[in-house]
């Protein structure tokens, strides 16, 4: 059993003598598997390994470490039909509970039933405006630990500590917080006072930060670690293609571990390889073998890319992180030529911003027309994003047609791309009537979204969205996952969680944490019975 306390100490200890409590310099090298035999120890193969320390796994490992959502005594959901169905099984946890049956008729702002069930019981209409609280409170049942290990390139919160810090979260500080910790409560006596529910990124991550130290989820989390593969190792015998070794593991080696009697204990579905950055810069390489692999790494890994001549020019940036820094190096402190930035989003709005606030005169390029109905600002009340309608309204006011000049500190180009950028910082612009441009700036910011980036599997991951062959990305084309098992339908024992399955928000990712657990907790249920079973010699005598 996963919740032998002896069993669950001897699996983390089997890790940490690779990992190590620390980076120092006493931190163990890992020896890649082509450096050694396959471990013949089956502790060495975690039951799940989650990839991405971000929201995702922060809120999967909580789940896995044995936490579970009950009906609160005193709760009325104000869906009457689904409290009904609630009520009908208090006595269980929401995770031993029938989640299709749940989530029957519900509607939410992500296409995930799931995530739509697990939003309404956290936050209870709360499309409508309303402030109602979670109807669920949790309870720590250990006998339902499953071990696991999350992977992440930085601390506990993921791309939240990367982000820029000066600019607010487009959703409400209570939507951004992760289950049995009101963000409220946290933030009570460490915040300034703000007029608004909104809060910068540097608190989400700290709030992140905090909450995996504060569940006792630290030992579940390494640092510092890059993924380079993740490889199925051979697939069961109730696969289509029957027994398919990684070209990387032999066929003799596998075939003596197979005689060793491993395989009716356990199954080594994954190789996960990378190296741990240790405090004085070095790579320790690992190699860990994994039942089930969770995939929860964002989409902020790659940006978007025009894909345009000159586009790789030093002049031309991708990320807010790098204006800022220009910025703040002074590094287009007395440019005459405005700063250019493509694209209509948030991203490129918080951009328009910073240049703004900071006296640098823009040129805002965008494909869109103004009054496009699917433009991110027409989805936000005013009241509450008045510095986005500030930048909205300049798109729609300060646009240049064919017999104006520029403004002085913001002119809108709609319904335009870019053709190319040149190395005298010009860039070339071309209208939709066709009608080319040529404009002179300081430096360009192409801020048109990110992607993730799945190097590190098969074929980049092309083979598991819902379009077959093509880049994975949060809307076009996210991981084809079972609704409420999160499994993808295109590989098995493989699942994914977030913005990876068009879950952008923080509010939806958590449903993908429910569904996976309650697949992982049906599974070892079922894995314990046929123990048993065998162990009784089949008769059920324990």
């Amino acid at each position: 059993s996963y919740s032998n306390p002896e069993t669950e100490g001897q699996l983390l200890n089997s890790f940490a003598q690779y990992f190590g409590d620390s980076l120092g310099s006493k931190t163990k090298r890992m020896p890649l598997i082509e450096e050694t035999v396959l471990p013949g120890d089956p502790l060495l193969t975690l039951p799940v390994v989650i990839i991405g320390n971000g929201p995702s796994g922060i809120c999967l490992s909580y789940l896995l470490s044995g936490y579970r959502p009950y009906l609160s005594p005193e709760a009325v959901h104000p869906n009457p039909v689904l409290h009904a169905k609630l009520e009908a099984a208090r006595h269980l946890s929401i995770v031993d509970q029938d989640l299709e049956f749940l989530a029957e008729g519900l509607e939410g702002r992500s296409p995930n039933p799931v995530a739509v069930l697990f939003d309404t019981l956290l936050h209870p209409d709360a499309d409508f405006g309303y402030g109602y609280p979670p109807v669920l409170h949790w309870k720590l049942e250990q006998h339902h630990y499953i071990p696991h290990m999350v992977l992440g390139k930085g601390p506990p919160g993921g791309a939240w500590h990367s982000m820029e810090g000066s600019m607010l979260t487009i959703s409400f500080g209570d939507w951004m917080e992760l289950p049995g910790l009101a963000f409220k409560e946290w933030t009570a006596n460490k915040r300034r006072n703000m007029k608004s529910d909104r809060v910068m990124p540097e608190e989400i991550a700290c709030y992140y930060k905090h909450y995996v130290k504060v569940m006792g989820l630290q030992k579940n989390f390494r640092d510092n670690v890059y993924i380079t593969s993740v490889a199925r190792l051979y697939r069961g015998t109730d696969d289509e293609d029957g027994s398919q070794l990684h070209e990387n593991i032999s066929t003799q080696r596998l075939q003596m571990e197979l005689e060793e009697g491993q395989k009716s204990l356990i199954k080594r579905n994954w190789e996960v390889r990378g190296y741990q950055r240790a405090a004085d810069g070095s790579h320790v390489p690992f190699c860990l073998f994994a039942e089930n692999v969770a995939l929860a790494t964002g989409t902020f890994d790659s940006p978007g890319r025009l894909q345009v001549e000159g586009e790789d020019f030093p002049f031309v940036l991708h990320s807010m992180s790098d204006f800022g820094a220009a910025i703040s190096k002074g590094k287009l402190r007395g440019k005459a030529d405005p700063v250019l930035i493509v694209g209509a989003g948030l991203t490129a709005a918080d951009a328009v911003l910073c240049a703004y606030n900071n006296n640098l005169p823009v040129l805002h390029v965008f494909r869109r027309r103004v009054t496009d109905t699917s433009l991110i600002f027409k989805q936000l009340p005013k009241t509450l994003y008045p510095e986005y309608h500030k930048v909205y309204h300049m798109m729609c006011t300060q646009s240049h047609s064919v017999d104006s000049s520029l403004h002085s500190a913001y002119t809108s180009f709609p319904e335009h791309h870019v053709l190319s950028f040149k190395p005298e910082m010009k860039c070339v612009l071309q209208s939709a009537s066709g009608l080319k441009k040529i404009l002179k700036f300081s430096v360009a910011l192409v801020l048109i979204g990110s992607h993730p980036n799945l190097f590190f599997l098969k074929d980049q991951g092309h083979g598991i969205g819902h379009h077959a062959n093509q880049p994975i990305t949060c809307k076009g084309n996210p991981i084809e996952i079972d609704p409420y098992t999160y499994e993808c339908t295109k590989e098995a024992n493989l699942f994914a969680l977030g913005p990876l399955v068009g879950d952008n928000f923080v509010r939806f990712l958590k449903g993908g944490a429910l569904g996976i657990t309650r697949c992982l907790a049906i599974r070892q249920k079922k894995k314990h019975e046929l123990m048993e079973s065998r162990d009784g010699g089949g008769d059920g005598v324990p």
